[in-house]
């Protein structure tokens, strides 16, 4: 869990409505602190054939997530990424992302 503007927020709450778009393949959320010490949530995006990581793919994922979402929380940065790091069983290793 991660505590977002003095809130609880799940990491595979944001993950299922970001995996909800047509254009992503998997995803995985991690909070990382900002200059200031406050949480701020991160995206790593694997995206399907035929569609290329931009800005403007990285804004309507964050327009996506808000209009699924409550406001706060939306993933701040969105980074796209050719393959997310495993363990040999299939789980998100986010340690490795933060």
């Amino acid at each position: 869990m991660l505590k977002v503007s003095g809130q609880y927020v799940s990491p595979v709450e944001i993950e299922i409505a970001l995996q909800s778009h047509e254009a992503v393949l998997a995803a995985a959320v991690v909070g990382c602190l900002d200059d200031h010490g406050l949480v701020k949530i991160f995206a790593f995006v694997m995206l399907r054939a035929g569609h290329v990581g931009d800005d403007g793919l990285a804004s309507t994922l964050q327009t996506f997530v808000k209009a699924r979402l409550a406001p706060h929380k939306y993933p701040r940065e969105v980074v796209f990424m050719d393959e997310l790091p495993k363990t040999a069983t299939g789980k998100l290793q986010r340690f490795k992302l933060r």
